[in-house]
């Protein structure tokens, strides 16, 4: 968290000069993402094939929703179409009238007619032909609203069938992948492929697909009745289509690429903000308050101009589009006067026309606004396919071993590994552990004492040596089956949202209420679980934070405990309490111990006193090993450390 304000303030110019010299996403072909994933897709034929894919379980669905948004669009048009006539026969009927007796109004009073009446039925009577015509409107709006209730519903129901189909299938993905994939992704920029990304694809097809479909129809519907209509003022309304469509298309990009700047203004700021609720004691033990203060005003004023430059521009398109689309009309009505002067077009038609002129730049208009969308939803789908593509753990080769009753037997033979190719982190390791051993590993941080336990199952596969177990390569042993067999108790603790012995049990599904209990005891956690407010049934939520650091280790060894497996891996389980609950939680690691093969890592030396051998890692190498006896007479690395003669690094 801490920061140098100087750094971050020419950050925060070079930002600035950077958004007046290439624009508000920086040089081309870079800048950061928005809501996870943003520009436009590297491949995007490829992913959009991707997600088509997830639409064939609901290819009936989807074609019904076709028909519905055609069929809505195409009432809406037709429904305009058929004012003309009525227009036409209203002006037909009322205007000679009206021209050809001055007196109408007089006499209509004088006989007790209303005007009204007289207007309307005239002398040729129109008020069937309305009736009927105002019948057909209604029945056509209709069916206008009830198939565009059905495509609504129906869509809904297709966007989170898919989206739940994807998030199953990324999560099912997730477990299937190594641990090497895990440590070398960030824990957020996972998680946000199940929010960001996901939630761009699900916005596209639930609102950007449809609009865009929709939009589509009813551009092409809205040309053919304007053509019907007069293909002179469609000449003239086409001749526009260039501003709408290049106007639009600047205008949303724009909008696009300053509404990116602002994600990502707001992201350091999320981030910043975080950082400083959740470090509030360290910022108060140094007195950084008012750096912080100034660090987060610089942030605030990056995400205030690049906010404001993105609703600027994102509300400037209506505007823009909507005068365009004035100026369109105002030359469509003054042609249309000319050609009703001429007799080559009605009333009712100019009407008409008037209308669709108004409507056909809002489709054009709707889409160029809607791409962004896309594209940011591509780039998400890209994303979240690019984590369904990493290569799974490999498979079990045929003929594993499935062990009914695994003894313990552990041994390392000239086992080299590294994590990168060409970095080498054990060097030509060779050990054993017999059924109920205890085996200890010491040395400096980085040795390679936890890649030892790493190696054991098989989160990572070695690079030359061998590993058995009773015998059997590990790596002929299925893994499911070597996992079973082996369990853990790690320096930092996770328990699950759920009762505590939900949490217990996580070791052993199908372990029983007693059992459970017997473990707990074992782990020496029964007295604290029965002092807690509902026992065995309290309810853990954020990772236990109610309960202390040691009572969560207690119950991470309980878990272990109740897994029955014979190989236990301690890897720096009591690092993080104080000396008194160390001790307690030694009384339940020795009895969690009794009869297992058991390696353990650790920091302070008094825990592998009894251990029956002790390794020293150095560098990936094995420099000393020897019970604690034979290692303090050696007067070597061991006896070094155990007498703080010298420190570990």
């Amino acid at each position: 968290m801490p920061r140098n304000i100087d750094q971050l303030r020419k950050q925060y110019n070079s930002s600035a000069s950077e958004q007046r010299r290439h624009g508000p996403g920086g040089p081309r072909g870079g800048g950061p993402g928005m809501r996870g994933a943003t520009g436009k897709p590297k491949d995007t034929k490829k992913t959009l094939s991707r997600l088509l894919g997830y639409v064939k379980g609901y290819t009936g669905r989807i074609i019904a929703v076709l028909l519905c948004m055609m069929l809505s669009t195409v009432t809406s048009l037709i429904g305009g179409y058929m004012l003309a006539p009525v227009i036409n026969k209203l002006s037909e009927t009322v205007a000679p009238d009206l021209a050809g007796n001055l007196s109408l109004l007089e006499r209509a009073v004088g006989d007790k007619v209303s005007v009204l009446s007289r207007l309307v039925l005239g002398d040729d009577s129109v008020l069937p032909f309305i009736s009927a015509a105002m019948m057909i409107l209604a029945a056509v709006y209709i069916v206008g609203v009830a198939t565009t209730y059905v495509q609504s519903r129906l869509m809904l129901t297709v966007t989170t069938g898919i989206v739940e189909k994807i998030r199953n299938d990324l999560f099912e993905k997730l477990q299937k992948l190594p641990v090497r994939y895990f440590d070398g992704h960030p824990t957020g920029e996972i998680m946000s492929r199940f929010t960001n990304d996901i939630d761009n694809i699900e916005t596209m097809l639930s609102n950007s697909l449809t609009s865009l479909i929709s939009g589509a129809v009813t551009l092409i519907g809205t040309l053919v009745f304007m053509i019907t209509t007069s293909w002179i003022l469609t000449l003239i309304v086409v001749a526009f289509f260039p501003v709408f469509a290049i106007g639009g298309a600047k205008i949303a990009g724009m909008s696009r690429k300053y509404y990116v700047s602002q994600q990502a203004a707001l992201g350091a700021v999320n981030g910043y903000m975080e950082e400083t609720v959740t470090g509030q004691k360290v910022i108060k033990v140094f007195n950084h308050e008012d750096e912080c203060v100034e660090e987060f005003g610089l942030l605030n004023n990056d995400m205030r101009d690049k906010q404001f430059k993105a609703q600027f521009w994102g509300g400037v398109v209506g505007p823009i589009m909507g005068n365009t689309s004035q100026i369109t009309l105002a030359v469509t009505i003054g042609v249309g006067g000319i050609l009703m002067l001429g007799g080559l077009l009605g009333a009712g038609g100019l009407t008409v026309f008037s209308n669709y002129a108004r409507q056909f730049s809002m489709p054009i208009n709707q889409i160029s606004q809607q791409m962004a969308t896309v594209f940011a939803a591509l780039a998400g789908a890209e994303r979240v396919f690019e984590v369904m593509d990493t290569d799974p753990e490999a498979k079990d080769p045929d003929g594993a071993v499935d062990f009914g009753d695994m003894k313990g037997d552990v041994r390392l033979d000239d086992v080299t590994f590294g994590y990168v190719p060409g970095k080498t982190v054990l060097k030509h390791i060779s050990l054993y552990a017999k059924p109920g051993q205890k085996i200890a590993f010491v040395g400096s941080t980085g040795a390679g004492k936890t890649t030892v336990t790493n190696l054991l199952n098989r989160f990572y596969d070695i690079d030359e040596g061998k590993i058995t177990i009773d015998g059997v390569d590990i790596r002929d042993i299925k893994r499911d089956e070597l996992r079973r067999n082996i369990a853990m108790v790690l320096q930092d603790t996770h328990l699950f949202t759920g009762t505590v012995m939900e949490n217990i049990r996580y070791g052993r599904l199908d372990a029983t209420d007693d059992e459970v209990i017997e473990a707990a005891k074992t782990a020496s956690a029964h007295s604290f679980i029965m002092r807690l407010s509902d026992g065995y049934n309290t309810m853990l939520e954020g990772d236990g934070a109610n309960l202390s650091q040691g009572q969560r280790q207690l119950l991470n060894i309980a878990r272990a405990a109740i897994s029955k497996a014979p190989i236990l891996v301690l890897d720096e389980a009591t690092s993080s309490v104080d000396t008194r609950t160390e001790r307690h939680i030694e009384h339940g690691m020795d009895r969690l111990m009794k009869n297992r093969t058991t390696f353990v890592i650790a920091h302070r030396l008094s825990t592998v006193r009894n251990s029956n051998a002790i390794m020293v890692l150095e560098a990936g190498e094995i420099i000393e090993r020897g019970s604690h006896e034979e290692l303090l007479a050696m007067k070597g690395r061991y006896y070094e450390l155990y007498t703080g003669k010298k420190e570990l690094d």
